[in-house]
């Protein structure tokens, strides 16, 4: 009987390098060290690519921090650096800055070495093998980069198996097999990979997959399944054109799906450190990408909740406990009585069932007027809701046309039921409310009616809320016997919010 064997695979983060290589992104000196100590410390990935020879003095001057902290730490090993074919310039470079580890770019399609190098493969390898010489006198190691390696085996491999046979008898510790332009499927990376590890077996093989067709966690998947023995990975995906595999969800597919594999990743680190890299960068991430993205674990759906409920009905392995994170529940037009006993529970209160109906009820109508409702939206609605429930309406703004103009006084048309019967006026004003305040008095005026005075207007919108939150309008009012007493109104539109609040102060009137 055979048994199982679990095999540890190789997690090697370029974020440093090959994400840095995202449109607009660069790091500081003082940031890729900061993310190299997080990587390794943190993280606990294997190794980190952290630049490419040669750039800039920047890049030089950070390679140079990383490899004193590294050497301190006993993590020298760890380091690595993209280094090119340049008759030793790019070596030097690497030697200067304290760094161990080249990872050496070569040509792995026949393609690429014709018409980029315009070089023939004897002349291709015996250039590498001089590279290799001068790095063995220099105590550095030697990983090998076969660009474009993917579209080699498609359209070259007999080339790129010449390649590997030169390969096995050089002093090199690792092979890197990149899909550099992401046009690997999952049955191509299975069989390629499978075809190398089996007629190499002793070789050690990196996978390096881009995400051209959103297929790179299903390539890393095959890769894996295959034998591949390590895979380079970035933080949030982050890579030229549509990016690299995904650390996160990589991660996470290894230890749902592949069992007989373990990474050193510390699972519930990967949220944090995406969260740091998004901010260094400015690299947002995606709502609803895997994993780390704000929505991933929010359920909408009041059905979903209700099933939470009962026996866990909506859930999967990825549970964001995992992550270092938390289930929530949006509120919105689809929102049902679940969703608002989810996140009553989660602010301490508790309603009876007829006002968790009309907070039901209000949450919808805001959902409809806006994309989401948040948590943090509803003791506000609560508020209005509770605030509301008592007063019996005899006072209806029925409609009510706002308009503002540059260099013009912010006019208002006013349609208003007072107890069956329909009131018209039009004023302007010094802004919209106040116009529309001003329509108002026009028609109590009518009526012989005398309205109390404003004397206090405040907006609130819940903490950290962006341009499209809630605005809840509070008024204070003041009547003729010197009696305050406030009214209050939400909606998405501030105005609105304070008509809301206005026609409250009507009714409390009759």
């Amino acid at each position: 009987m055979k048994l199982n064997t679990i095999r540890n695979i190789e997690i090697m983060d370029t974020t440093l390098r090959d994400g840095e290589q995202t449109s607009g992104i660069s790091f500081s000196p003082s940031e890729k060290l900061a993310l190299s100590k997080l990587l390794l410390n943190e993280l606990k990935v294997d190794r980190i690519e952290v630049a490419s020879a040669r750039v800039s003095k920047g890049e030089l001057d950070a390679v140079k921090q990383i490899n004193d902290w590294s050497k301190e730490n006993g993590y020298q090993d760890k380091i690595e650096i993209l280094t090119f074919i340049d008759n030793g310039i790019s070596l030097e470079w690497l030697v200067s800055s304290g760094a161990k580890v080249q990872n050496l770019l070569a040509k792995g399609s026949l393609n690429h070495l014709k018409h980029q190098l315009k070089s023939s493969p004897e002349e291709h390898f015996k250039n590498i093998e001089k590279n290799l010489i001068d790095a063995k006198k220099n105590s550095i190691v030697t990983n090998v980069y076969l660009e474009d390696w993917s579209n080699g085996m498609r359209n070259s491999f007999e080339y790129v198996f010449d390649f590997l046979d030169f390969l096995a008898t050089q002093p090199i510790k690792r092979i890197l097999l990149p899909d550099t332009l992401g046009i690997l499927t999952p049955t191509e990376t299975k069989k390629y990979i499978s075809k190398i590890i089996k007629r190499y077996p002793k070789q050690h093989f990196d996978f390096h997959g881009h995400n051209d067709y959103d297929l790179s966690v299903a390539n890393t998947m095959e890769a894996v399944k295959s034998g591949v023995h390590g895979l380079h990975l970035t933080v949030n995906g982050m890579g030229e054109r549509a990016g690299n595999a995904p650390l996160a969800s990589v991660i996470s597919v290894l230890n749902d799906f592949i069992p007989e594999v373990k990474s050193n990743i510390r699972e519930k680190s990967l949220y944090k450190v995406s969260q740091i890299v998004s901010t260094f960068t400015g690299f947002r991430i995606p709502v609803n990408k895997p994993i780390v993205g704000a929505n991933v674990f929010t359920q909408t759906a009041g059905i979903h909740a209700d099933g939470d409920s009962k026996n866990n009905l909506y859930y999967n392995d990825l549970l964001p406990e995992r992550f270092g994170r938390k289930r929530s529940y949006a509120l919105g037009k689809t929102s049902g009585k679940a969703n608002i006993l989810k996140n009553l529970q989660e602010l301490g209160l508790t309603l009876n069932d007829s006002d968790i109906k009309k907070v039901t009820k209000r949450i919808i109508e805001l959902g409809d007027k806006k994309q989401k409702v948040t948590a943090d939206d509803l003791p506000y609605i609560i508020s209005d809701v509770l605030d509301s429930k008592n007063i019996q309406k005899k006072v209806f703004v029925k409609s009510y046309a706002l308009t503002h103009t540059k260099d013009l006084n912010p006019s208002t048309s006013v349609s208003l039921e007072i107890d069956g019967k329909i009131f018209e006026e039009n004023a302007s004003g010094d802004g919209q409310f106040d116009a529309f305040m001003k329509a108002i008095q026009r028609i109590y005026k009518r009526k012989k009616l005398i309205l109390p005075k404003l004397i206090d207007y405040a907006v609130h919108i819940p903490p950290g809320s962006n341009s499209d939150a809630l605005c809840e309008t509070s008024i204070t009012w003041k009547n003729d016997d010197k009696k305050e007493f406030i009214t209050r109104g939400l909606d998405s539109d501030q105005t609105v919010s304070a008509i809301i609040a206005t026609e409250k102060m009507l009714n409390t009137l009759n």
